[in-house]
């Protein structure tokens, strides 16, 4: 008798499932809200990392994302057509793009001031369990950071 090979967990049971499935539905519930300003989740999350701190190079905007350049360059070229970013080569650095916000860029701001609490409204979660959430996924986030550099027997 041969021995069956070994079956994976069911997908409800796996972890990288549930992350997946709830990064779909939070992208999702984003939507009507961010629809009004014109943007998209992951340019909502570029303007908040401008908002934070801008101007930003091309590189410091990706790493702070964590995108690959690749993923960057066409996410600022939208935002640059719809008027909200400036793309330029910096005058110290040639090598370096930098980003700034313009004027309507840093007026999208105060209309987007609201979003988070909106967002936490419709969860219907209480505010202590979203907080420890977050703590959990950026533990979980450095976890895998740290194991990056480590090699993974396939």
């Amino acid at each position: 008798m041969t021995a069956r090979p070994p079956r994976a967990a069911p997908l409800e049971r796996q972890l990288c499932f549930s992350l997946y499935t709830a990064v779909a539905r939070l992208t999702r519930r984003y939507r009507p809200l961010l629809a009004p300003l014109g943007l998209t989740y992951p340019q909502y999350l570029a303007m908040l990392a401008l908002w934070e701190r801008a101007p930003r190079s091309v590189g410091e905007l990706t790493e702070a994302l964590g995108l690959d350049v690749g993923t960057s360059s066409p996410l600022l070229k939208r935002l640059e057509r719809a008027g909200l970013v400036r793309r330029e080569r910096d005058r110290a650095d040639e090598r370096r793009v930098v980003v700034t916000l313009t004027d309507s860029g840093r007026a999208l701001e105060a209309a987007a001031a609201a979003i988070p609490a909106q967002l936490a409204c419709a969860i219907d979660l209480p505010a202590a369990e979203l907080a420890a959430l977050k703590q959990a996924v950026d533990r979980f986030g450095a976890a895998l950071r740290q194991g990056a550099d480590e090699t993974v027997a396939p």
